[in-house]
């Protein structure tokens, strides 16, 4: 599910996302989408929602109209699904009519994607002031409750309103696919025509828009009733009272659009503990050694200050065996200690994990027990490592025999990549996972939360310059996806059989298990790669999602019948045992013809012909990547799909690849 957003609408966007993701994970990805992967990236194949947040929809027209706008009313006419809060209520109509006759917010004209066929006039109340709650009520709604069957409704509730519309002549629509799903009961300083429409569902093609005029994914809980503006205290507190009606009305909206939808109400979880360990003690004194000139005394404890996060020290070595059963929970580590806030109660409440103290166990004379880490095992862990080890014959193994690990995260790539001075200190194959990550990065500015049963890990690899001339750094996202693919069907005796794939340059694809033709694939995995240049090496983290017992948002691993059911800890071992030897065969011969077969073995475009749009539109073969900088090669085809004899190289950071449609669309 992809959340618009922009630079004026970023605080919008970040009130839209906590409500949609209680009420939509885990069976959704909810993830922000800018304007230029709208109009650049092969988005619509894998979206199931993209809503628009509240904000000034004329940014929208100056970044959208045009392309975007047809990429948006093409994804929705074959079947897919759009809301529009507010601003992206009144984007999403045939005509915005806004301030009529004020010279300084007169917005008045036409809109491109017209999904709603008639006019959303505002504002529907008088008062409205950009960037301020100067026109803010808590206005009551009338549920159309024969419109929405599914799901628990109120018949009236309040919601945060700030400068929306109404939809004008709503009931009019009704043959052209329009419903009105609820209205103002308040009077109105705008002509309504008939009805008062302040959310309305618009059947479009083969999908579905829903367009609102208040904001019903504001939970008041993140509304400050200190701001300075009379009477914003007493809105705040009705919206409290009335929220539960709020939230029942927003999922039978969701439900209405036939979306799957949490009835859990399970709030995203608090950050957890942090656990250092390694396969022997020795090895975490030296990481700690390592580190000691980050480290700050104060009032008896340890800090380290870094670039993007503080962390507390805590070593159990200086810790007896009673005072570390006082301190574990009794519940889960997510939920224990100083991290429960008001967050653990209100659940959509926004939180700054960055500003959170992250607390670092180190484990400087054995493992963690499994009451200190009850949903990751690392006895077995390193026992599948030390396995994994001694059956690849190569003495000289790093990767993985020191792990960071939390239950609930940040990010693991954030946690090693944006904390630089910790990252500088740390050796080749360090690697950090997680079982929840509540911010995980993927490629461009994408954040998602995580859920359990995937397998997140980041891993740390220095790459010296000297090798870039035979080993470019930029063969670290082939390799992990190797590796992933290699320990996947490696993984034990009849696992080679396991249906996964690579899709250039680092997805990893499944064959999905409800087509019985074996033909389809779908996403299970990604790879994202960041390097910082340090004197002599590159400082590389190389961060790897992958689907594993996890049954949503997509399939995992564990759906494609595999001998036996993957767990996480072996899994990890196992491909990071590979990562490792592949890593080390590629610093010595570069990505040579060994790579090259390996690669194309598991990848899922052999001899496929694909559109160019960055090349004007034209045809064209895969033939594979260059060894030298692992650029795609594509032939030219012409008449009757006959080479021409053009070789074209295309980048990975520049263009995106729609498996599905065969499309390379360039992306800056």
């Amino acid at each position: 599910m992809n959340i618009y957003n922009q630079t004026s609408v970023v605080e919008r966007s970040c009130l839209v996302t906590p409500s949609l993701r209680r009420l939509l994970s885990p069976s959704y990805a909810v993830i922000t989408v800018s304007g230029d992967a709208i109009i650049k990236e092969p988005w619509t194949a894998s979206c199931a929602l993209l809503v628009f947040p509240g904000g000034a929809d004329l940014g929208y027209c100056r970044t959208l109209n045009g392309e975007g706008n047809r990429r948006i009313s093409q994804y929705v006419e074959r079947g897919g699904l759009y809301v529009g809060f507010c601003a992206g209520g009144y984007y999403a109509s045939k005509r915005c009519e806004f301030e009529v006759g004020s010279s300084k917010m007169e917005v008045v004209g036409n809109r491109e994607l017209a999904f709603f066929p008639g006019t959303c006039r505002g504002c529907a109340f008088p008062g409205f002031v950009y960037h301020r709650e100067a026109g803010t009520r808590a206005t009551q709604l009338r549920i159309a409750k024969e419109s929405l069957s599914k799901g628990s409704v109120p018949e009236l509730f309040r919601s945060y309103y700030n400068g929306g519309g109404v939809f004008v002549d709503a009931p009019k629509f009704k043959e052209k696919g329009v419903e009105v799903l609820a209205s103002f009961t308040d009077e109105l300083a705008v002509d309504a025509g008939e009805g008062s429409a302040s959310v309305v569902y618009c059947k479009v093609g083969e999908g579905a828009a829903i367009l609102t005029s208040t904001h019903p994914e504001f939970a008041p809980v993140n509304l400050d009733p200190n701001i300075d503006e009379p009477g914003f205290a007493e809105i705040v507190e009705a919206l409290k009272e009335d929220d539960q009606q709020r939230i029942d009305f927003l999922k039978a909206c969701l439900l209405k659009l036939g979306l799957q939808v949490n009835q859990e109400q399970t709030a995203i979880p608090s950050l957890s503990r942090l656990h250092l360990s390694s396969a022997n003690a020795p090895r975490t004194l030296q990481i700690v050694k390592a580190l000691e000139d980050l480290i700050t005394p104060q009032n008896g404890e340890e800090y380290i200050n870094d670039e993007n996060d503080v962390f507390h020290l805590q070593r159990s070595s200086k810790w007896s065996l009673t005072s570390i059963g006082d301190a574990l929970p009794s519940v889960p580590d997510s939920l224990a200690d100083n991290q429960k806030t008001d967050h653990d109660d209100d659940q959509e409440k926004i939180v700054d994990y960055n500003k959170i103290i992250k607390r670092l166990l180190i484990h400087d004379q054995q493992l963690p027990e499994s009451k200190e880490t009850p949903y990751f095992n690392h006895h077995a862990y390193y026992a599948n490592l030390k396995l994994y080890e001694s059956q690849s014959h190569d003495h000289q193994q790093t990767f993985g025999k020191s792990l960071l690990y939390g239950e609930v995260v940040t990010s693991t790539n954030t946690m090693l990549e944006k904390n630089t001075h910790i990252l500088r200190r740390l050796p080749t194959g360090f690697t950090a996972t997680a079982t929840v990550q509540v911010a995980g990065r993927g490629r461009g500015t994408n954040v998602w939360v995580s859920p359990a049963g995937s397998l997140m890990y980041s891993t740390v690899v220095r790459h010296p310059m000297s090798l870039m001339a035979q080993a470019p750094v930029v063969f670290l996202q082939y390799l992990a996806a190797l590796a992933v693919v290699e320990g996947i069907k490696t993984y034990d005796h009849g696992y080679q059989r396991v249906p996964v794939r690579l899709k250039w340059p680092n997805d990893i694809f499944a064959a999905d298990p409800a087509d019985p033709t074996g033909k389809k694939f779908i996403k299970i995995g990604g790879i994202l790669v960041n390097s910082h240049y340090s004197t002599s090496e590159y400082l590389s983290v190389v961060g790897v999602g992958l689907n594993t017992t996890n049954a949503a948002p997509t399939t995992s691993l564990n759906a494609l019948n595999p001998p036996a059911p993957f767990t996480l800890e072996k899994l990890l071992a196992r491909i990071l045992v590979c990562f490792s030897t592949l890593y080390l065969r590629f610093s010595q011969t570069g990505f040579d013809k060994y790579f090259e077969e390996l690669y194309y073995k598991h990848w899922l475009h052999t001899e496929q012909i694909v559109t160019l749009e960055a090349e004007g539109g034209i045809k064209a073969r895969i033939q594979g990547i260059t060894s030298d900088w692992g650029l795609l090669k594509a032939e030219e085809l012409g008449w009757e799909d006959r080479a021409t004899g053009r070789l074209l190289t295309l980048q990975s950071d520049s263009n995106s690849f729609d498996f599905f449609k065969g499309l390379i669309k360039r992306k800056v």
